[in-house]
């Protein structure tokens, strides 16, 4: 699945069961946010190619999604094991590719592992259901309608290059088990670790295109790919502009969409103050803020103000900053526009008034941990989503302001509330615009068999195991006249 050119691999795409360069002979280099390296480079497809892909899988699913359950559990059950084999060489890659720590991206790895065997059990559980019309008056006595669960079709995934394995994954297992075919459409950065990701599966005897991954330019092959007339359903991660324009151009089929967020973490007067600074540091700075679920704002009593900053400045303060190899808990960003965009946004707010509780600086990609206090509302950073290591804090009067706040977002995707009496936990949580609230912990995915979705520009459809399985499945009634 690669050669090597000039010190630099040149990885192949995954094409009806071959491995292969495109006829373009293009490649796009995937540059490590550590060093400004060339990780490697991936063939830009033509949409000559891009069709073959999406061909070979509607023919592919003919007879893939006639296979029993069980034999498609085993397929996924041993892609899961060789995955396990592989996460040393895959987790290499994924720090080199996105800048994970090594222990972060081997983790990924491993938990990948078992949300492939989790789906399996689940799809094993997905089953249909009979009715009886005796409900209703007249001869509806004698009809029984049997309603089994079929599988759409080809299924497009386009997975994000934060987690460019487990959410490649999370759409290609529930997709694969139900028995549909799947095109992977993974970010540039992160497409190398994807593909180590196929190669587990292609080694483990996965029949040709069944799972085809796709590489190049999404401004040259994505309108194509999201409008394909044998595509029948799109599950896609990323930014809510690029998850808008597809939900535009996509027709009469369904999507999943996994989009941005505002994430905020409410802070009561009654708060464990210690445990509360924990999660939100954790919250707002793994993976260097570069997670849709990362807290992304604090809404603070002002009573409490003070005393809650200076334990997040202490739990900031331990925080590591340097590179992925070197196991810090702080990376460089993805490339430099984000960094860009995280210091525009930070200068903004510090011209504006706000206060920097640590220390700003940036070296390249690199932007240190930075708290800001006394952030207002007419700041970008208290509404836009930073994807970077960047944490506003907005002193809020009561409980109403500090929802209304948070509801004002453009986002829904989850909120945290701090406080020990749970009713008014549950009455603040029942108030919050947002698809998940977690209560005295940091915002987060997972476990990956729980409902996650978003709301407004958050999202649409709802993921977690159970619930991909059944957005990637319909229903189909026989009705027998008895």
């Amino acid at each position: 699945m690669q050669q090597v050119l000039d010190g630099v691999i040149d990885y192949h795409f995954l094409l009806n069961g071959n491995w292969g360069q495109s006829a373009s002979n293009r490649f796009i280099d995937v540059v490590s946010p550590n060093d400004g390296c060339v990780a490697g480079r991936i063939p830009a497809m033509t949409k000559e190619e891009v069709d073959l892909a999406v061909q070979g899988a509607v023919q592919a699913q003919k007879q893939w999604g006639l296979l029993p359950v069980h034999e498609r559990g085993q397929l996924l059950l041993n892609w899961a094991d060789e995955l396990a084999m592989m996460s040393d060489e895959i987790a290499e890659m994924i720090m080199k590719e996105v800048g994970k720590t090594y222990s972060a991206a081997k983790n990924e790895v491993l938990r990948t592992s078992d949300l492939i065997r989790y789906t399996v059990e689940e799809g094993k559980r997905i089953h249909g259901e009979v009715m009886t019309g005796d409900s209703f008056q007249g001869s509806n006595a004698n009809k029984v309608a049997i309603v089994r669960k079929e599988p759409l079709g080809v299924i497009l995934a386009i997975s994000p290059f934060n987690y460019p394995v487990n959410l490649s994954a999370a759409k290609i297992a529930p997709a694969l088990i139900s028995g549909n075919t799947v095109i992977l459409k993974p970010a540039t950065q992160g497409s190398i670790s994807a593909l180590l990701m196929a190669k587990a599966l292609d080694k483990v005897g996965l029949p040709k295109g069944v799972l085809n991954v796709v590489t190049g330019k999404g401004s040259e092959i994505g309108d194509y790919l999201v409008t394909h007339p044998s595509i029948r359903m799109i599950s896609f991660t990323g930014g809510t502009k690029t998850g808008r324009d597809i939900a535009k151009k996509a027709t009469m089929i369904p999507l999943v969409l996994e989009l941005g967020g505002k994430d905020p973490a409410i802070v009561l007067e009654d708060a464990n103050l210690d445990k509360a600074a924990r999660h939100i540091v954790s919250g707002a700075f793994s993976y260097s803020g570069q997670r849709c679920t990362a807290i992304k704002r604090v809404l603070v009593m002002d009573s409490v103000a003070d005393s809650l900053i200076e334990k997040v400045k202490q739990q900031v303060e331990k925080l590591t900053v340097g590179m992925p190899e070197q196991d810090a808990a702080i990376t460089p960003l993805i490339d430099a526009s984000s960094a860009d965009f995280v210091n525009d946004l930070i200068l903004d707010a510090l011209n504006k008034g706000a206060i920097p509780i640590t220390e700003y600086r940036r070296v390249g990609n690199l932007i240190y941990p930075l708290v800001l206090d006394h952030v207002t509302q007419d700041m970008k950073v208290a509404w836009e989503e930073p994807f970077g290591p960047v944490l506003p804090i907005i002193r809020v009067k009561n409980e109403q302001e500090a929802v209304e706040i948070a509801n004002a977002s453009e986002y829904g995707l989850q909120a945290s509330i701090f406080t020990q009496d749970i009713d008014k936990a549950f009455h603040l949580a029942s108030k919050l615009e947002v698809g998940s609230v977690q209560i005295n912990g940091r915002t987060e995915r997972g476990p990956d068999h729980f409902p996650f979705l978003g709301v407004k520009n958050s999202g649409m459809g709802v993921q977690g195991v159970r619930k991909s399985i059944e957005s990637m499945t319909r229903d189909k009634v026989l009705v027998l006249n008895l």
